[in-house]
């Protein structure tokens, strides 16, 4: 008998082939249902930002009216309830930095609609679709006039829906894109092998073709915690046998990580959601030195695209990892990386931090002291460097890549060459099993 879980994204998965099959069969090729997703309409949220700006400390806390707007939707909806964590204090915290995310950057309407466009397309995988946003739109109105009582306004009402159904649109419309794909995969564990009491390397196989690029990440739901999800980095290259490498470090907080690496064993299944990130090598091949920086499970993403570089030796001329390895931590996989560079004589690796106290950064104090050493090795390398960033615990959870990135440009590499990943609004951290569910209105 299927659970309730499997008969919810079974119902799913035939609701998005009705779809694209009414896609494919319109004579315009679009879906015709009515609520389906248009193009963001040209908008400047300047003016709505200042109005919303200035009187928001009617609403205010952000956090009262986060816990407000959840406390209608389930009276409203009591079904809706059972979709979230039993303890709804980090999916409150995390809607409030989403909250923050839009108002402070509203004016920057196109990289808003970039962000939620991509939030949208992940959302697939959760069971989020417009008659969820829907029902949130309507919770967050009640809120909002409840938490401003008589001085609340027409006008400032009106400025919250724009901003709000410009960040909705978007998302409808990047999960409407992603249509022709799986919202997510299944796959089987064929291998999951300690390499520390608290690290695991796990190999997977999906059920269907799965393609990615080296350097990317995708998220990883255990059954342990279903509808948690958290993201890991690919640390293998596309290969023929379809199978898939992740490292994962348990942080004992009961999350996935701590599910996979004591919870999962060869012969188990996870959950993929579609591949995302930004360190991906690119298409045209570089006349420019590549430098790699990585420390921790960053590694991982490092790991394919030496890989990736390896099969395809035109790409550059040098390649350059720097290793920075935190005092405790250590480098997990040195043997697969001695036995890699040997024979390889366009690499050079370099290892820092095994003492010395870590930079707020996220490199350690040698790690920084290398790096600079790097850049400094003769006028105008750095201007020629193409940099990969990928640092631990995991990089896409903190603020180390982009501090990283500005001291890499205040040395003279260019913006436009240095690739890290950010999940921008998105901050996923692992204190409970229910941290790892991110979104919107997450189910």
């Amino acid at each position: 008998m299927n659970t309730p879980s499997e008969d919810y994204h079974a119902l799913l998965a035939r609701h998005d082939a009705m779809r694209l099959r009414r896609r494919i069969l319109s004579p315009d090729g679009v879906d015709a249902e009515p609520w389906r997703a248009e193009a963001p309409p040209a908008y400047d949220g300047t003016a709505d930002q200042q109005l919303i700006s200035e009187f928001l400390p009617l609403v205010s806390p952000l956090e009262e009216l986060i816990a407000e707007l959840y406390r209608v939707m389930f009276r409203r909806h009591p079904y809706l309830r059972s979709l979230f964590p039993e303890s709804m204090a980090f999916q409150q915290a995390h809607l409030v930095g989403i909250f923050r995310y839009l108002i402070g950057n509203l004016h920057r309407t196109d990289e808003m609609i970039d962000t939620f466009t991509q939030l949208g397309r992940d959302h697939r995988k959760l069971g989020v679709r417009p008659a969820h946003f829907e029902v949130f739109e309507a919770a967050l109105v009640e809120a909002l006039r409840m938490r401003a009582g008589v001085r609340w306004t027409g006008a400032l009402e009106d400025a919250w829906l724009r901003m709000l159904r410009l960040a909705v649109s978007a998302m409808v419309r990047g999960a409407d894109e992603a249509i022709a794909e799986p919202s997510s995969w299944e796959a089987t564990v064929t291998s999951h092998e300690f390499r520390t009491p608290d690290l695991a390397v796990l190999r997977v196989r999906p059920h269907q073709p799965y393609s990615f690029s080296a350097g990317q990440y995708a998220s990883l739901e255990s059954p342990l915690l279903e509808q948690a999800w958290r993201p890991y980095y690919l640390a293998r290259a596309p290969h023929p046998d379809g199978e898939l490498e992740f490292h994962v470090r348990a942080r004992g907080a009961d999350g996935v990580s701590d599910a996979l690496v004591h919870g999962t064993r060869e012969g188990g299944t996870v959950r993929l959601s579609a591949p995302r990130g930004a360190l991906v090598l690119p298409d045209h091949t570089p006349s420019a030195d590549v430098l790699l920086i990585a420390s921790g499970t960053g590694w991982a993403a490092m790991k394919a695209l030496l890989q990736q570089i390896d099969a395809e030796r035109s790409r550059a001329h040098r390649v350059r990892l720097l290793l920075d390895a935190r005092v405790g931590e250590g480098m997990y996989d040195a043997a697969y990386l001695e036995a890699f560079r040997r024979g390889r004589p366009w690499l050079t690796v370099l290892t820092a931090g095994q003492a010395g106290p870590a930079d707020p950064a996220g490199l350690s104090a040698p790690g920084l002291r290398a790096l600079d050493g790097i850049l400094a090795q003769r006028p105008g390398a750095a201007a020629r460097q193409h940099v990969y960033l990928a640092l631990a615990p995991e990089a896409l959870t903190s603020d180390s890549a982009p501090a990283v990135a500005a001291r890499l440009a205040a040395a003279g590499v260019p913006a436009v060459h240095t690739h890290h990943d950010t999940t921008g609004i998105v901050r996923v951290t692992e204190t409970s099993a229910s941290t790892t569910r991110t979104g919107l209105l997450s189910a």
